[in-house]
């Protein structure tokens, strides 16, 4: 993403930092195939029961069954990465970028914080 977003140009230090720390917070739990196949199937044909699944209970991802888990990283990544980006003295503008990099509200308002995460978000999809 690093990459791409200096290839069209981009040098924003805050947009940077995100590109390389968006998908921080997946170290949290390591997805594998099945559990990847089973998160783009349920997206694709119930996106809102896979959302609902992605909620936390009080408690954390571990008091999840196992099939839950995977729901619960793809909809809490963003948030535990910003979290991490904060911990480690990131900017307020790069840990926004991060905890939002999956939902570009404001597009086209001129507002540059929403031109950045529109240009995150977009290079986080065409990868």
């Amino acid at each position: 993403m690093l990459r791409k977003l200096r290839g069209q140009g981009d040098d924003q230090p805050d947009l940077l930092v995100a590109a390389l720390l968006h998908d921080v917070g997946k170290l949290f739990y390591r997805l594998n195939p099945v559990e990847r196949a089973m998160i783009v199937l349920a997206r694709a044909t119930m996106p809102r029961q896979a959302r609902r699944w992605g909620d936390l209970p009080q408690g954390d991802i571990e008091s999840l069954p196992w099939w839950r888990k995977a729901f619960a990283l793809a909809e809490q990544h963003a948030m535990w990465g910003a979290e991490l980006a904060r911990q480690a003295g990131a900017s307020l503008m790069t840990e926004i970028l991060i905890r939002e990099h999956h939902h570009p509200q404001g597009l086209g308002d001129g507002n540059p914080e929403s031109n950045l995460r529109y240009k995150l978000w977009r290079v986080d999809n065409e990868s």
